[in-house]
């Protein structure tokens, strides 16, 4: 991709950034009806990861020339995979465990995670604002997932916050390696470094798969690289702060998918936990743009799906 800066036109980020959310939650529904039909996670991880590569050699070859995936701090890239290959774990694992809407739902609490590693990991001072967005999501995550009711089961909640927690601690890494690496080159060395390592699981959990289980497989790599490329693509017409809100449209779209192929709709629980951990989400976000600062949230989304 280009890295010259391009004219900022909001109305296209806002829209770009829709596509792109829409994309990464149709993955989402893929990634479940994958694990219905008996592919194993780490099967359905290594496909995700490695149709990412011949994609995005052909869209750089096309756009800007292999020469932008160039890097000077390969280790830092493994530190990084490492830790997306635990954070994808967590995250895949959260919408096989949990309905849909729920799963999406506790991905929100990734910038509530980022406010907390902020404060530990770099020291930085958090004011009342942020801190009372920490406990209104909070508040909202315990709404829904009310522990010891069984609407959702526990270890599942606990499976898709943790997802969200690897999503903003890998966030800070992200940071620091967006100074000197784009964000495409940043996603192509987390695919090409990862899916050897996940290869190694194929002959443990591999299955022979029909045309249906193979065309799901496809499209999860499919629809999560044009997640990624969507991302990118939207901050480079529209701040931060103005398309992070397209976001929460995931919800949407996991209530329509739980509804379409599993028949179910989110309970009150939910419709009531929701809003406050979205409502967190914006303030923070509010919070970042004020302070001059990107969101950490933002910079780990391209990576964390």
């Amino acid at each position: 991709m280009d890295a010259t800066p391009a004219r900022p036109r909001p109305l296209l980020a806002l829209l770009i950034r829709l596509g792109a959310i829409a994309a990464l939650a149709t993955m989402a529904a893929l990634i479940k009806l994958a694990s219905e039909r008996g592919i194993h996670l780490l099967e359905i991880l290594f496909w995700r990861q490695a149709i990412t590569i011949p994609l995005l050699l052909a869209y750089v070859s096309a756009t800007g020339g292999l020469a932008m995936l160039a890097t000077k701090r390969p280790r830092t890239h493994a530190v990084r995979a490492t830790y997306g290959m635990i954070g994808m774990v967590l995250n895949f694992g959260g919408v096989i465990l949990l309905p849909l809407a729920e799963a999406t739902t506790m991905n929100f609490t990734a910038p509530i995670w980022a406010v907390i590693l902020s404060t530990l990991l770099l020291k930085e001072k958090v004011g009342l604002w942020r801190w009372s967005a920490v406990l209104f999501g909070f508040a909202g995550v315990l709404l829904i997932a009310q522990p010891g009711s069984g609407h959702i089961p526990l270890y599942g909640a606990l499976v898709a916050i943790g997802g969200a927690f690897m999503i903003a601690l890998i966030s800070i890494q992200l940071a620091d390696l967006g100074r000197t690496d784009k964000p495409l080159t940043i996603v192509f060395w987390f695919a090409a470094l990862s899916t050897p390592v996940m290869a190694l699981s194929l002959p443990f959990v591999f299955q022979p798969h029909d045309t249906t289980g193979w065309l799901l497989l496809l499209a999860i790599g499919l629809a999560g690289t044009a997640g990624q490329l969507l991302l990118t693509a939207a901050l480079r017409f529209g701040a931060v702060a103005s398309v992070i809100v397209m976001d929460y449209s995931a919800l949407v779209w996991a209530t329509l998918y739980g509804w379409l192929f599993w028949q179910v709709l989110p309970p009150s629980s939910t419709w009531l936990g929701a809003p406050l951990i979205i409502a967190a989400g914006l303030v923070i976000a509010w919070r970042e743009h004020r302070l001059s600062r990107p969101s950490l949230r933002d910079v780990a989304r391209v990576e964390g799906t």
